[in-house]
């Protein structure tokens, strides 16, 4: 009896060890795609559903700072949140990998965002107060009450978890429904993926693509004016710092490649032209060559002449280049030499 036991127990052991690997590599379905209007948050040390290099929209007013993982906006497309200077909506689009944040208000007004359809291979999305279509990539109505209207976008960093966390030890981080974190890990590990090394090819439904550049390569675009400016992530890594002029601003662009951050500042101080180079190689710090001061990567000087001052930050959206370049013909395109 004793083998027969042995052998029953030996096949209990397989069959279970086989159902966990099928529990294992089957596909999780996914949860329903809704927008978030009541978020929570959770302070650092409750944010276990995070790893360092995971991809969040950071925000900061006044002395409230939030984090909002991309794995999680990628969920929802939007999730709209209250700060102290007014109301916002985080969105994401994962066909894109294109993260922004708006000012949820029009004309004193409010908004809430759900999603509506896909035009251009782009999410737009449909306010609930007036029923106004919204290109997510422009910040657009393209139909309804409010067409032909712009949303502001709200001063925001696309950064990882760690080089957040670091700055703003304090922040609290958007809290996943239930449900949702557990979907998290798969989505976070895509977004770094394509990010780092873009599917190839336009997905279905995009515009004529521009050939220029592959069309998912990410890169960090720049609009000043009736100027825009595309700033490819592969060449960010090669120089980390540009100085540039754009719609006649001289502009300084920080990207530290080991995050893929990338910061944009009016490089000007007191009426005074600043051009820029990294004081380290992970360009955590740069320094002007006029005043030989010090700045760290998000335009706050901290050592020489000009310490204490703040550039006017210039905000970039970082997306594929088929979507930044469809909605935006003509635009120049950054080349490291």
């Amino acid at each position: 009896m004793t083998p027969r036991i042995g052998v029953v127990s030996t096949l209990v052991l397989l069959l279970g060890t086989a159902q966990m690997v099928l529990a294992q590599s089957a596909p999780v379905a996914p949860m329903p795609y809704t927008a978030n209007h009541h978020p929570e948050f959770v302070r650092v040390a409750e944010a276990t559903f995070l790893h360092d290099e995971d991809v969040v929209l950071g925000v900061a007013s006044r002395n409230v700072a939030k984090a909002f993982p991309a794995a999680d906006l990628s969920q929802h497309g939007s999730v709209f949140d209250q700060l102290p200077d007014g109301p916002i909506s985080v969105t994401w689009c994962g066909v894109c990998n294109t993260g922004i944040v708006f000012r949820a208000e029009m004309q004193g007004r409010t908004l809430h965002f759900q999603y509506d359809r896909m035009v251009a291979a782009n999410e737009v999305q449909k306010d609930l107060e007036t029923g106004s279509s919204w290109q997510q990539a422009t910040g657009e109505a393209i139909d309804g009450p409010l067409k032909g209207a712009h949303l502001t976008i709200y001063p925001f960093v696309r950064t990882t978890w760690s080089a957040w966390r670091k700055r703003y030890p304090d922040t609290m981080v958007l809290k996943p429904l239930p449900g949702y974190a557990e979907r998290m890990p798969d989505r976070s590990t895509r977004i770094k993926a394509v990010t780092r090394v873009g599917p190839e090819g336009a997905p279905n439904g995009a515009l004529a693509v521009d050939q220029r550049l592959p069309a998912r390569e990410t890169v960090a675009g720049l609009e000043v004016g009736r100027e825009t400016v595309a700033y490819p992530f592969s060449a960010l890594r090669i120089v980390r710092v540009v100085n540039d002029r754009v719609g006649g601003l001289p502009i300084v662009i920080v990207h530290q490649p080991a995050s893929d951050t990338t910061t944009a500042f009016e490089a000007r101080s007191k009426g005074r032209v600043l051009t820029f180079q990294a004081a380290s190689d992970d360009a955590s710090s740069v320094i002007d060559r006029e005043t030989r001061s010090t700045w760290n990567a998000y335009g706050l000087c901290f050592e020489g002449p000009l310490k204490g001052t703040q550039l006017k930050q210039v905000i970039l959206v970082s997306q594929f280049w088929f979507a930044w370049s469809q909605f935006r013909p003509g635009t120049r395109v950054f080349t490291a030499r």
